[in-house]
């Protein structure tokens, strides 16, 4: 950094576009980093939308602005590294310890990007799947090989979903069969070229690979999917981390309405494939079920046309399940 960047500095930056309620700034390998925690999801939004690619100072400085997982800052000073604006009664540091970062970068919190490789692998049970690296900073990822006359901007968006929260989609109209996927971050987009490369959808086998292209500019063409609600990773990010898988034979299926039974479950999915099993049951008191297909692609099928589907008064859930058997 040629001038420094401050709480104050980043403060004036990101205030005009909604109440800024926490600052934490830290540094890490990969360079200088905050997490800026705004009152209102909108104002975040729009920060991010007019800030992105923007340089703090004339000529440097260009701020790389992704969405954090993170659902609320925990900041235990107010300095010149870290700011509670709603608390201005927080001690300027530790008693006893020199003024240092109190924070994120230090103290493995769940810091959603892939620079902090420790705390995305603590979601994984203290380790990165085999063949995830981690160091990915690549958003955008290129399916293709895809079915034109059955596949759409919604379908890919439930199968990409399982991996990462989706900014924007845009099937490519000269390449019927390519399609540009935009994931929340490097890391979530890593995890869907590793566990869906290779994967088989309506009769064909997917080509998926990072993109030449940082991010998808918005367009006719174009579908956002930034503040859907459907994105998974908005809530319990570490626990859907560890369900990330390839795609399997079986789906699990929750949010389903209290008195739905296994015969409407089967009578909903059976369009997509041969069921081989099914269990429906409750957990937390809540119904859920388990339906096996005959083969992965009938079980992909089901998912990316039945996640949030409608079935009774509910709108459903699905996901692949790792069990081998019901």
């Amino acid at each position: 950094m040629l001038y420094p960047i401050t709480v104050e500095v980043l403060h004036q930056v990101f205030s005009p576009h909604g109440y800024v309620e926490k600052i934490v700034t830290f540094q890490k390998s990969a360079g200088f980093q905050a997490l800026i925690q705004f009152q209102s999801r909108q104002s975040a939004v729009s920060a991010r939308n007019s800030l992105q690619g923007r340089n703090i100072y004339d000529g440097c400085c260009q701020l790389d602005i992704q969405f954090s997982n993170l659902e609320e800052l925990q900041v235990n000073y107010n300095n010149e590294r870290s700011r509670d604006f709603t608390n201005p009664s927080l001690p300027s540091e530790q008693k006893g310890r020199p003024s240092s970062q109190p924070g994120y970068g230090d103290a493995g919190v769940g810091f959603p990007q892939m620079n902090n490789a420790a705390a995305i692998a603590a979601a994984f049970g203290g380790g990165l799947p085999p063949g995830i690296s981690g160091t990915n900073d690549r958003c955008t990822v290129l399916a293709s090989n895809l079915n034109p006359d059955r596949i759409d901007e919604d379908k890919l968006f439930n199968l990409f979903s399982l991996y990462g929260n989706i900014v924007r989609i845009k099937l490519l109209r000269n390449k019927p069969d390519h399609a540009l996927v935009q994931m929340g971050d490097g890391f979530q987009a890593e995890l869907a070229v590793h566990f869906l490369k290779g994967a088989t959808l309506f009769g064909k086998r997917l080509e998926v690979n990072f993109s030449k292209h940082p991010n998808i500019t918005m367009g006719a063409e174009t579908h956002e999917y930034l503040n859907s609600n459907l994105n998974r990773f908005n809530r319990n990010a570490a626990k859907n981390y560890r369900y990330c898988c390839s795609p399997t034979k079986m789906i699990h299926l929750s949010t389903l309405p209290q008195d739905i039974t296994e015969e409407e479950i089967v009578s909903h999915l059976e369009e997509h494939g041969s069921i081989v099993n099914s269990k429906l049951f409750e957990m937390n008191a809540k119904k859920q079920a388990l339906v096996m297909f005959e083969n992965e692609e009938q079980a992909t099928e089901a998912l990316v046309c039945k996640h949030a589907s409608s079935l009774g008064d509910s709108m459903i859930r699905i996901s692949f399940s790792q069990l081998q058997t019901i």
